[in-house]
């Protein structure tokens, strides 16, 4: 399988979340826009399926480097979830 980069190749900036579009167990949970506790425990053992799978392969310095990746994405994941809130709250309170 030909390996997809992780970056837009434009702007270098994460490409996940396009690729996160992808996923029919995604497009499914979001389609009504609500996420049920069933789908979060489903995607969270999809999750767990896959580091394990990744971590049983990886040294102890392929670890450390992914381990790290994995929390600088998680914290970009949730600082940019809330950046696009507050900045819908402050169209909702002000306009556009």
């Amino acid at each position: 399988m030909a390996r997809t980069s992780w970056f837009d190749e434009s702007s270098e900036v994460p490409n996940l979340a396009q690729k996160v579009q992808e996923l029919e167990s995604f497009t499914d949970a979001m389609a009504d826009g609500m996420i049920s506790s069933d789908e979060l425990d489903a995607q969270q053992d999809r999750l767990i399926t896959a580091m394990k799978a990744v971590e049983a392969d990886l040294n102890d310095t392929q670890h450390s480097m992914v381990t790290t990746m994995l929390v600088e994405m998680t914290a970009y994941d949730i600082m940019r979830t809330v950046h696009e809130l507050q900045k819908e709250r402050l169209k909702l309170k002000f306009g556009s």
